[in-house]
């Protein structure tokens, strides 16, 4: 199976472990992400538009390889599927998606036609994050995460794409799996604030794609050096998609 995501900083987190996870579960799968950092849809249309060469070509979960456009991407290998995205500050304001997406999306349909498009929700930042967009939802996790959920579900039915809920996995774990209760000293599935932290919070977003794409039970059982508790914890939760 061959994965192409447009995308950004949170699709890399995504993919980081990606295709060593799909291994352990009996998949072959290689993943491909377009990184520019920051990147909204607004910028990548744009780029459609310019044929900028201007996305790092990171695969399976490794660094940059050299710098490509869109255009040469779609065209570089048979997908399977495509994802897309908003950027992460942007994904809970409807108004930010238009006209771009559906450009975007009709651009890769037309290249790609065989390819099963999917939606990439990204995720509500850490209740004490001090990125610059946090402002946008008035600095609520909550409201965040509310507005996420809205528009991203409304676009990908809009577009016609499966939707991969790593937003709605990653708020049920702070909610409910007690080592995930950061404000009340369990540890944060973040980084920085709005990346996702590099063992467990990618972990996380790994298990949901392999799980939205595929369909099989997630398993991990051992995984790095992760607690394999933990690990547990995050698959029981993903397998309910």
């Amino acid at each position: 199976m061959k994965i192409l995501s447009i995308g950004n900083s949170f699709s890399q987190d995504a993919h980081k472990w990606l295709n060593k996870l799909a291994k352990v579960n009996g998949v072959c799968m290689e993943t491909t992400n377009l990184y520019i950092g920051g990147c909204s849809l607004e910028t990548h249309w744009t780029n459609v538009e310019q044929n900028n060469e201007f996305y790092d070509l990171e695969r399976n979960g490794g660094g940059s390889e050299r710098k490509i456009g869109i255009a040469e991407a779609l065209k570089m290998d048979d997908w399977d599927v495509i994802t897309v995205q908003q950027v992460s500050g942007f994904s809970g304001l409807e108004e930010t998606y238009e006209p771009y997406i559906s450009k975007l999306v009709e651009v890769v349909r037309n290249a790609v036609p065989n390819a099963k498009l999917y939606f990439h929700q990204t995720w509500a930042y850490e209740a004490d994050s001090s990125h610059g967009d946090f402002a946008r939802y008035n600095n609520d996790q909550d409201q965040m995460y509310d507005c996420i959920i809205r528009v991203t579900e409304k676009m990908a039915k809009k577009i016609n794409a499966e939707l991969i809920p790593v937003g709605t996995i990653i708020q049920y774990l702070r909610r409910n799996i007690a080592e995930f209760d950061y404000k009340n000293g369990g540890l944060s599935l973040c980084r920085d604030g709005f990346h996702l932290s590099l063992d467990y919070g990618r972990f996380a977003a790994a298990a949901t794609w392999l799980r939205t794409i595929t369909g099989i039970d997630v398993s991990a059982t051992e995984f790095e050096n992760f607690d394999t508790e933990i690990l547990k914890k995050i698959v029981a939760v993903v397998n309910e998609i």
